[in-house]
């Protein structure tokens, strides 16, 4: 392992190098202001990217041979290459976050499905997921979550992590940073056809299944809650900047972090189509019982919410709504106003078409500004669900060359 450590601390110190640097809170502050609804200007992300594309000068391959180094080694790589090639308004921390020894038991469902491969390195695949609730039987296949700590194995990790990065980064032991969607797993049980007729076909069952989940949900957060392993003060937040001056909450105790310290995102996708009428009746009233417990929230992802604002305000706590690449933006930033932070997501395909334009790109962020600002809204563009730049990674280079100009201009 004496090979793995040379190569872990110096990443470790580079890194350490940047998250030293002015800049850093500098733009920290930036993103509190946006998430307070008083914008400097707005803001700019990147994630969720087609890594298996971006190998530059051989930057990213990862050298260690052990697999606990190999992960920190993949994180660190990645950063160094993000804040080289397309910063923009990421935040590079001085602290390494190690995974607690957590264990969740679920809801006890096991997915089946088939798989589809276009690009056998990249990890975005296609899906044909078989249907497991069909009967009023099947709902009592939910098992509510169990929580249990593995202490030894945190102290373990923590040592690890101590004796790779003392003197260079702060260790932070990270507990569960909560992602509970209804709508996303019950798509991977039924398959999104089936769970959309089922609306209509079968709501009361619907409505056991969704009632059993939330019920799942919320014993879960009680039991971290009570064992005290929530995660601490954010940096991300559905892969958008969650610094805030509003979090965590009076009282707040960094040895138990409560649900109100945090945020929290939801979403429900398969929504898309579904009328404002079902998707309270299927979704608000479901995930606003989940929602009301966190400090702040973020709603939305590739479900187009602009139709739909009367119903979102209805949940609890939202700060960020997403407006995605299907949403008509006039009329969600006229439904938006300076209520919330307008999180526009541009289009990814943008970055995969033959020939990249970059006319595109600057037109539709623009046009974006420009809707926003005759509303009012704050507003942020977060460029996500990467699947392909048709392995030409200067694209991406490019895409946040003109991002920033838009944004600063």
């Amino acid at each position: 392992m004496s090979k793995d450590v040379v190569v872990i601390q110096e990443l470790a110190a580079r890194t350490a190098e940047i998250a030293a640097l002015p800049v850093q809170e500098e733009k920290r502050n930036l993103w509190r202001k946006l998430n307070a609804r008083e914008p400097v200007r707005p803001m700019v992300m990147i994630d969720q990217v087609c890594w298996n594309e971006m190998n530059v000068e051989d930057e990213l391959p990862v050298r260690c041979t052990d697999p606990e180094c190999r992960g920190y080694e993949d994180y660190f790589r990645r950063t160094l290459y993000q804040w080289k090639h397309f910063p923009v308004d990421m935040v590079v921390e001085p602290f390494v976050g190690v995974s607690m020894a957590i264990n969740n038991s679920g809801f006890g469902i096991e997915v089946h499905d088939e798989h589809a491969v276009m690009d056998p390195t990249n990890s975005v695949r296609g899906h044909k997921f078989e249907n497991q609730f069909e009967t009023e039987d099947d709902i009592e296949k939910i098992r509510m979550p169990e929580i249990s700590h593995d202490p030894a194995e945190t102290e373990r990790r923590l040592a690890v992590a101590h004796e790779l990065f003392d003197g260079l980064l702060e260790v932070r032991a990270w507990g569960c940073d909560p992602y509970l969607s209804l709508l996303d797993p019950i798509a991977t049980w039924m398959g999104v056809e089936n769970a959309l007729y089922a609306l209509i076909d079968k709501p009361d069952f619907m409505h056991r299944l969704l009632a059993r989940m939330t019920e799942g949900y919320l014993s879960m957060l009680d039991q971290l809650e009570d064992q005290g392993l929530l995660c601490g003060e954010q940096s991300l937040i559905h892969c958008t900047g969650a610094y805030t001056d509003e979090l965590p909450a009076p009282g707040y105790d960094p040895a138990k972090p409560r649900t109100k310290d945090l945020w929290m995102f939801g979403l429900a996708q398969m929504f898309a189509t579904v009328s404002p009428d079902m998707f309270k009746e299927f979704e608000v009233d479901y995930a606003g019982r989940i929602c009301d417990r966190f400090g702040l929230v973020y709603y939305g992802c590739c479900d187009p919410l602009d139709g739909k604002m009367a119903e979102v305000r209805m949940i609890p706590n939202v700060r960020k709504i997403s407006m995605s690449p299907w949403a008509n933006e006039e009329r969600g930033a006229e439904a938006i106003g300076s209520d919330f932070v307008y999180s526009r997501k541009p289009n990814p395909a943008f970055l995969a078409v033959n020939r990249f334009s970059t006319d595109q790109v600057r037109d539709d962020l623009v046009a974006t500004r420009a809707v926003c600002e005759k509303y009012g809204c704050p507003h942020e563009f977060i460029l996500k669900d990467i699947s392909t730049v048709r392995y030409e990674p200067e694209r991406l280079s490019e895409w946040a060359s003109i991002a920033m100009q838009v944004v600063e201009g």
